[in-house]
Formats: C-alpha cells, sequence, structure tokens
C-alpha cells in the first residue's frame, strides 16, 4: 500500500504543467487558476483540470475571498515536499545569462514555502543563535531576549495562525547544505520584512534585499555588507 500511495504521489507531479503550477505556488503566495494557466502556458480550462488533480490530492487549497477564487500550497508539508523534490531540477548546470542570475539570486536569497532561505536564511539562524536570541541546547526555543529584539521589530512573537505548527525548527537548505528556519515564527517574520519594506519579492521565489532592511537584519545577528549582499532600491 505504501508503494502504490508513493506511485499516486509522484504521478501528480509527473506531469510538466502541473509541475510548474506548484513550484509557482513555492513562493506561499495565492495564485489565481488564471494566473497558473499563465505561469504554466496552458489554456485555463486546462489549468482547471491540474488545480482539480492537485487538489484532490491533497497538494493545493482553493480559498475564496470575495467573488474572487485563489489556490495555494495546502500546507507547509506539502511545500517542503516539492522544495525537496525541486533540488534535482535545480542542480542542472545553469546555461545563459539570464539563468545564472537567476540561480544567484534564488542562492542568496528566497522563499522556501513562507520563509527566508538560500544564504540570507541560513545567516538569519546562525545570527539568531549567535546574539542568543534563539537556544538550540533542547530542541530550537525563542529565549526571552529574543521575544524583545522581536517585538521592537514588529514580529509577533506568537503569530497568532500557528496553530498545531511548530514556533521554530529547522529545514534543509538545499542551496547551503545547512538548516535555515521553518516553522510559524519564520514566516511571521517575511511577512513582516515584506510589509516593512526591508526586502520584496523579485521574480518567482527570489527575494530582493532593500536598504531598509540593514537596521532590523542587524537587530538578528545579520551584516547584510559582510554577506555581499545586493541590496537594490
Amino acid at each position: 500500500m505504501e508503494t502504490i500511495a508513493l506511485a499516486e504521489v509522484a504521478a501528480v507531479l509527473a506531469d510538466p504543467s502541473r509541475a510548474t503550477m506548484c513550484l509557482v505556488l513555492l513562493d506561499g503566495r495565492a495564485w489565481t487558476v488564471g494566473e497558473l494557466a499563465k505561469a504554466a502556458g496552458i489554456a485555463l480550462s486546462t489549468a482547471s483540470e491540474h488545480v482539480t488533480r492537485l487538489a484532490d490530492a491533497g497538494f493545493v487549497a482553493r480559498v475564496k475571498q470575495g467573488r474572487a477564487s485563489y489556490v495555494r500550497i495546502a500546507d507547509p508539508r506539502v511545500a517542503e515536499l516539492i522544495e525537496h523534490l525541486a533540488q534535482h531540477a535545480e542542480h542542472r548546470p545553469v546555461t545563459g545569462l539570464k539563468s545564472s542570475l537567476r540561480a544567484k539570486r534564488l542562492g542568496f536569497a528566497r522563499t522556501c514555502y513562507d520563509h527566508l532561505a538560500g544564504v540570507l536564511g541560513v545567516a538569519v539562524r546562525d545570527g539568531m543563535l549567535a546574539t542568543g536570541l534563539v537556544d538550540a541546547a533542547d530542541g530550537l526555543a525563542l529565549t526571552g531576549r529574543g521575544r524583545e529584539v522581536l517585538a521592537g521589530l514588529g514580529v509577533p512573537a506568537a503569530p497568532g495562525a500557528a496553530g498545531r505548527r511548530p514556533l521554530l525548527r529547522d529545514c534543509l537548505d538545499w542551496t547551503e547544505r545547512r538548516d535555515h528556519l521553518a516553522g510559524a515564527l519564520p514566516a511571521a517574520l517575511l511577512d513582516r520584512a515584506v510589509d516593512a519594506g526591508w526586502v520584496a519579492h523579485d521574480g518567482h521565489r527570489a527575494v530582493k534585499v532593500l536598504p531598509a532592511a540593514a537596521k532590523p537584519f542587524a537587530a538578528l545577528g545579520v551584516d547584510l555588507d559582510a554577506l555581499g549582499a545586493p541590496t537594490r532600491p
């Protein structure tokens, strides 16, 4: 039965259009079926059929907002599965200047579903541990000082939407081969960083570091200049 279940999961992603749609949804945002159709280069009716297949398999969830209907990754576990599978495709040699620039941007800073990954994501984990904002002695835990610093940055230390999701956990970064932070708290941190204008989405999954990021990230123990962050207005 486990073999059958695994084959069924693999079959969902075996179609290039469905795989493309899943990769697009990895940026953590909700997309309309029309937007997914455009991203995959297929007809709207075909995209709708693919979304139904993905929804039936538990990969995506449909969300209604007024008259509009959106699609998003069902939960973080699905995002992690797709992220880990995507690493095999991303390891292929880069060809062309455009692809090379995209790979560099994704490698430095990107979204891993709803939290920061890449060089920047790993640096946030290292910085928060080094400055005592997070303690790893008995599993990852936010310290009292960590709560104070995050509160000063406007990041809720106990995100209301956490539910059963852990506040902090490690997530292996496939480009850095080291852990970055995942969970409800890193998700809230990314939301705050985008809302405050510290970072911005820069195309598919890439994250652009903005000049305003220097001070708040320094509070998290991250020296953006030392990382060689390509800050852009």
